[in-house]
């Protein structure tokens, strides 16, 4: 199982090797934006915060990019006020999509429903951080889009979903609608 101390306060301290003639008043280099991001990103998919399943989970939901193989699976223990007590992601994909789901479920354990479902598509591609390709904020955003269906998908006392039955429409046996999301485009999220 791996850590559930959140991946800021774990990283290390990047050091920086002097140049043989430096002199006490030399600085080392200051790191490049893309630089800091890029040892974020790696230290996320490296050793990711809340990765496995959640057993006292009360609402889970899982997607996939079919177009590159990405896949995510989303627990979630919400609590008696609405807020996530628990957040544990786990899947198989590119950097980027495993990346992305540690730093959203390190994101996202304290908050409310509301606060969640306002988290909109931009201010995920924004936690990331680096700037991504649009297939590849395909992959960014698999996790996003999960976890906003789990927020919707609650789960049976056996651990199941409560919506069993799902025809290909998404009805559910009981009748009621539940949402689907294959994602909105970027652009619709604007």
């Amino acid at each position: 199982m791996r850590s559930s101390v959140p991946v800021s306060q774990r990283r290390s301290v990047k050091r920086f090797r002097r140049s043989p003639v430096s002199s006490p008043s030399s600085r080392p280099p200051m790191p490049s934006e893309q630089d800091i991001y890029e040892e974020h990103v790696l230290d996320h998919y490296e050793d990711p915060y809340h990765r496995g399943s959640l057993e006292s989970a009360t609402h889970a939901d899982q997607g996939d990019n079919p177009l590159c193989g990405d896949r995510i699976h989303v627990d979630l223990r919400l609590d008696d006020q609405g807020k996530v007590a628990e957040a544990w992601f786990d899947g198989e994909g590119c950097v980027i999509s495993q990346a992305s789901a540690s730093m959203l479920i390190e994101k996202v354990e304290g908050k409310t429903i509301d606060e969640i479902k306002e988290f909109s598509a931009p201010e995920m591609l924004e936690l990331f951080g680096p700037k991504l390709t649009p297939n590849r904020q395909k992959c960014c955003l698999l996790s996003w889009r999960v976890l906003q269906s789990a927020l919707h998908s609650p789960l049976g006392g056996d651990g199941e979903s409560a919506d069993v039955g799902d025809d290909s429409n998404g009805q559910s046996a009981a009748g009621s609608k539940r949402p689907r999301f294959s994602g909105p485009s970027l652009g619709e999220e604007q």
